[in-house]
């Protein structure tokens, strides 16, 4: 099993105040899916978006993540539990979770110590669900500019992991009965400061900062400031989402 690398504490509370929330339309499908409401499972849970957005469906969530910063940034309710565990290896007993969410993590995972603990704890009428988002859509210039430091500033600075987002999932190995997914994506309207909130969160940012010890974003601030001058102060943005679901 592969060693926890530790990519986020230090930006937890950027992922807290700048990550986008999912539609609450996925979490309704997810529910569709399974016949109990009992006990969800929220895998890489960060600050706990995904596991709020399964509140209304599910009895209880059990939300890990193997970041101790992040679990304490976490957004608080009386339905979710959280712990600090790495997702191949936790304390849920054998057959009882009704559904496992991973949102935006499963690219970190050990995929066959994971699918062997999803095995284990997962009813036999479960589903696990994964899915992932890449850069927002937001206006011609603005996208130019973040395609620029995605691609060019902050090249050499991306894990393999990170190709796995770009691939948009479909390299990763899913041994599962795998059921269609609708098309699901997160609206939001963002602020220049949201954005540069936003890209702060990027693990690529923070491997930056360790290195050259300044923010790259100060390499792209004016233009992108100049970019986001015309349209007004607020912008709505968009995120597609790819979605691996299975039994």
């Amino acid at each position: 099993m592969k060693s926890f690398k530790d990519y986020f504490s230090k930006q937890a509370g950027h992922y807290q105040n700048y990550r986008p929330s999912y539609p609450d339309d996925m979490f309704t499908w997810l529910a569709s899916l399974t016949p109990n409401h009992e006990l969800a499972w929220d895998c890489g849970t960060g600050n706990g978006q995904a596991a709020v957005g399964l509140t209304p469906y599910y009895k209880k969530i059990y939300a890990t993540d193997p970041s101790e910063e992040q679990v304490k940034h976490a957004v608080t309710h009386q339905q979710i539990t959280y712990r600090v565990e790495k997702a191949e290896e936790t304390a849920l007993a054998a057959a009882s979770v009704d559904i496992i969410t991973v949102s935006q993590a499963l690219h970190w995972f050990d995929f066959d110590s994971f699918y062997t603990e999803v095995n284990r704890v997962l009813k036999p009428d479960g589903v696990l669900a994964a899915w992932t988002y890449g850069i927002p859509k937001i206006s011609e210039k603005v996208n130019k500019v973040i395609a620029y430091f995605h691609d060019t500033v902050l090249d050499g600075y991306w894990k393999p992991g990170n190709q796995l987002v770009a691939e948009k999932y479909q390299t990763i190995p899913f041994p599962f009965e795998e059921i269609k997914t609708p098309v699901f994506s997160i609206q939001k309207e963002l602020t220049l400061e949201d954005l540069i909130g936003l890209l702060n969160s990027w693990s690529a940012v923070q491997r930056y900062q360790n290195k050259h010890g300044q923010n790259p974003i100060d390499k792209i601030k004016a233009d992108v400031t100049t970019a986001w001058q015309e349209g007004g102060n607020t912008k709505a943005s968009e995120w597609e989402i790819t979605m691996r679901v299975g039994r």
